[in-house]
């Protein structure tokens, strides 16, 4: 069975925010919006977040108004307009180029953590405006040279534009697309023991990047063939996910598959599996892990369990 419907929205979706795209090319709003007190910033440290309530177990984004969002963008770093929430502008602002950014907030503001620790916890919303703002951030601090002749750029349309100052270029923000999946064989599932996590128990759903000229269901077969030899045939879509960890977005697939035996690429894999319903629903029993609750591949197992329940 492929068509799975997602059971509910995967993390840092659901986004509170207009991004009120015709606001950014008017720079009298965009100013106005900048002086005013009441104006909310999201801002991120070395590619943390700021927020409170983490020792409890009940993080919240903070948001930096007023002084506090002054003392931050004091700092110099690059922002950009993120959108409006319940009509209040929202401005991502980075503030790496201070040590410690801590001190220049009043006490009690909370901490920079990275985001990926905590964003199951978040209410609903906030990791989708928190992650929005690293993934501009991201950008913003890795894009300052124009790609095509190296000169500096400088930011236009509220930070969503990079524009060559020696050839007029535009740059604009980057997603790379990457495919997420979870292979299928009759009562089985195919996971494997990434090389990235040598450290854990975690076994996964396989994904990669689209490659040019690719459509997303022939990245699905390649990607599966390239790390374990299964074939595959059908590829249905499931869901999407904003992962900005630094830029990309997972596109979540169910695939079925043709062939059993398995043959790793040993670059990608450590190992792979294929694995019945019941041994991943007993997963520590049987000595493995996993993905993260907060995952689009948490979610695929998730939703693929609770079809042959």
């Amino acid at each position: 069975m492929l068509s799975i419907p997602a059971s509910r929205p995967n993390a840092y979706t659901g986004s509170p925010l207009d991004r009120a795209a015709a606001k950014r090319d008017d720079a009298d709003y965009i100013a106005q919006a900048l002086a005013d007190p009441e104006t909310l910033f999201a801002p991120v440290w070395r590619s943390r977040s700021l927020m409170k309530g983490l020792e409890a177990g009940q993080p919240e984004a903070v948001l930096l108004t007023g002084a506090a969002a002054e003392a931050v963008r004091m700092q110099g770093g690059p922002w950009a307009f993120l959108g409006l929430w319940d009509g209040r502008p929202v401005f991502a602002v980075d503030c790496s180029a201070a040590e410690d950014p801590l001190p220049l907030l009043p006490e009690g503001m909370g901490s920079f953590a990275d985001l990926r620790q905590v964003a199951g916890l978040l209410p609903a919303g906030e990791a989708s405006v928190l992650a929005h703002a690293r993934g501009m951030m991201h950008w913003r601090t890795r894009h300052r040279f124009c790609g095509v002749c190296g000169h500096g750029c400088a930011p236009r349309s509220a930070g969503h534009v990079m524009v060559c100052q020696n050839c007029n270029t535009q740059h604009f923000p980057r997603t790379d697309p990457a495919v997420i999946m979870l292979v299928i064989r009759g009562d089985r599932c195919l996971l494997g023991h990434s090389q990235r996590f040598p450290n854990t128990t975690m076994y996964s759903t396989l994904a990669g990047f689209v490659e040019p000229g690719e459509s997303l269901e022939e990245a699905v077969r390649r990607e599966v063939k390239e790390e374990t030899g299964v074939e595959v045939g059908r590829a249905l879509y499931h869901s999407s996910q904003p992962w900005p960890f630094p830029s990309s977005i997972m596109l979540g697939f169910h695939a079925e598959g043709l062939s059993d035996a398995i043959r790793i690429d040993p670059e990608e894999l450590r190992d792979a599996r294929w694995f019945t319903a019941q041994e991943v629903r007993d997963h520590q029993a049987h000595g493995f892990s996993l993905p993260r609750v907060d995952s689009i591949a948490r979610r695929l197992i998730e939703d693929w369990l609770e079809s042959v329940a």
